[in-house]
This record gives structure tokens, C-alpha cells and sequence, in this order.
């Protein structure tokens, strides 16, 4: 493998094309760790601050929102892109999964992007690679339970990115809101040096969350996606309200498969910060309401505080 090119003086040194695909706003583009180390070094030895936004790709507005937030909290950002196979089950769709990192390049400049971090699998798992990061507690419930294995995966990758980056802060989205929880408790108990903030969920005017797999639905699976939001705003009212814990469950997943979920694998109030049940009766703590549910083969997830 060649050296990776040498870094200059000034702190936006761009590197050659031939590592990577360059967007029409010039985004530099690197795929190795000691490449992106060496920019990071390089913007911190000017004074710069470094914001991370990890990504699998696909970008949407809700993605470009969290390079916006990165932007307004630090002088400069990476973005990764990284489809992470060890967060996929086995009959899931990391196969799939939808892959356009040119068109993406191009989405990340315009909103302000200073780097894309686009590895390999070997940069992230090389040869040999044998560790795993399990946190117990907050990944246990909602997606814990109905995708064995996939947050040992995302706390890994999510080490392992922000290990190579070394970011001040990194922003993670609210729609995946187990996940952020998740990753806030990582990084208080490895004492890893970075703010993690969270962004609000982006939605289209309907209300549905933005998501990659967005792109999966029909148009008739379409309109009744846009339904879930409401489901979850009328559960957080009723709470609000003082109906009780479990038949604000009970009544929202009712109302789900009324407006055409084919399955649902929960629909849950939980505590707001280690995702604990709260228990029958009126609530009386900070609170998320979270629902995944399948139109087809498409799963959505999507939260609504309390």
C-alpha cells in the first residue's frame, strides 16, 4: 500500500483524489486511520475543534441536519460512512442496504462537511479482529430484544469510530433514541474524551421520521407509515393526560395494526434515560414512547418524548 500523502502546513490540506472519490464541492475523501488521524492532527494544531457525525450512507435531510448541528458546534466535521455488517442480523438487509457514495459526498459538502471518512472493512475489523462491546441495561429492551446481537455491533463500530476520529463531540440523530442512549452510556463508562449530542428527529411533512429505508416502501406503505408519528403523539398526550402506563400500550398498539402494520415488535413507554419500564399506573418520570413496526419487509422505528 502506498504512504499515505504527506500534511502540510495549513489545516485543510486536501488530499489526492486517488483515495478517494472527490464530490463537485471537493470534499476530501480518506480511508485509512492514520490518513484521518493525520487531518484531525493537523485542524487541532491550527486551534480547530472536530465534530464526528457517523453515518451508514444513504444521506437524507435527517442526516444532513446532524452535519449542520456538528457545523454550528465545532470548526470542523467528518463524516463517516460505514454499513456496518456486525449490526445486521442474519436475515436482515445489509446486502441490500442502499449504497451511493458519490451522491452523498456531493450531500455532505453542501451541508458544510470538512471530511468523509469512508473505510473498508479491514480498516475497521482487520484480520484477526476478536472484540466485542456489550453494554447490559439500555440495550436489553425494544430493539435489544428483537434484533439479538445488533447492539453489540453498534457500540463496536461506534468505539471503534470514534477511537479513529477522536472527535470533541460526535452527533448522533433522536430518531434512533435506544441508540444514543446506548452510546452516551458507552462513553461514560469507557471515559471516552467526547461530548455526544443528541439531534432532533428529522420528518417529512407528514410526519414520518427520515430513514434510509425510507426508500423500501411502496407508495400505498408510504401513506400509512406517515401514520406512526401520530400514533406516538396521541400516546405521549394521553400520558400527559394521566391514562395509565399500560393502556396507553396497549391502546397505541391497537391503533397501529387499525392503520395497517403488518407486525409490530413493541410499542413501549420506558424511561427516558436507561430505557426502564416505569411500571403500570400513572407516570410519574421523564418518559420516551417507542415503536418499531413492519409494512412489508420494512421496519420503522421511531420515539416521541414525554
Amino acid at each position: 500500500m502506498d504512504a499515505p500523502p504527506a500534511i502540510g502546513h495549513k489545516p485543510d490540506t486536501v488530499f489526492h483524489a486517488i483515495r478517494g472519490l472527490m464530490s463537485a464541492d471537493f470534499l476530501p475523501v480518506v480511508r485509512t486511520v492514520a490518513e484521518l488521524r493525520a487531518q484531525v492532527r493537523a485542524w487541532r494544531a491550527a486551534g480547530e475543534t472536530v465534530a464526528m457525525t457517523p453515518t451508514m450512507g444513504a444521506l437524507h435531510a435527517g442526516h444532513l441536519s446532524l452535519v449542520q448541528l456538528a457545523k454550528a458546534r465545532a470548526g470542523k466535521v467528518v463524516a463517516s460512512i460505514f454499513v456496518n455488517p456486525t449490526q445486521f442480523g442474519p436475515n436482515e438487509d445489509f446486502d441490500r442496504y442502499p449504497r451511493n457514495e458519490a451522491g452523498d459526498a456531493e450531500l455532505l459538502a453542501s451541508a458544510g462537511c470538512d471530511l468523509l471518512y469512508a473505510p473498508d472493512v479491514s480498516q475497521i475489523y482487520p484480520p484477526g479482529f476478536s472484540t466485542r462491546i456489550t453494554i447490559s441495561g439500555v440495550s436489553e429492551p425494544l430493539d435489544g430484544a428483537a434484533r439479538p446481537g445488533h447492539f453489540d455491533g453498534v457500540a463496536t463500530v461506534v468505539a471503534k469510530l470514534l477511537n479513529q476520529a477522536q472527535p470533541d463531540l460526535a452527533v448522533f440523530g433522536e430518531k434512533d433514541y435506544q441508540q444514543l442512549q446506548l452510546i452516551r452510556r458507552l462513553v461514560l463508562d469507557l471515559d471516552l474524551p467526547v461530548e455526544i449530542i443528541g439531534a432532533p428527529t428529522a420528518r417529512a411533512p407528514d410526519g414520518l421520521a427520515l430513514s434510509s429505508r425510507n426508500a423500501y416502501l411502496t407508495p400505498e406503505q408510504r401513506i400509512i407509515a406517515g401514520r406512526l408519528n401520530g400514533v406516538l403523539a396521541d400516546a405521549a398526550a394521553r400520558l400527559k393526560a394521566g391514562d395509565p402506563v399500560e393502556k396507553v400500550e396497549a391502546t397505541g398498539r391497537a391503533a397501529l395494526e387499525r392503520q395497517g402494520f403488518e407486525r409490530i415488535d413493541y410499542f413501549e413507554v420506558r424511561h427516558a434515560q436507561d430505557l426502564s419500564h416505569p411500571g403500570p399506573g400513572v407516570l410519574s418520570v421523564p418518559a420516551r414512547v417507542l415503536a418499531a413496526a413492519f409494512l412489508g419487509k420494512t421496519r420503522l422505528i421511531d420515539n416521541m418524548a414525554v
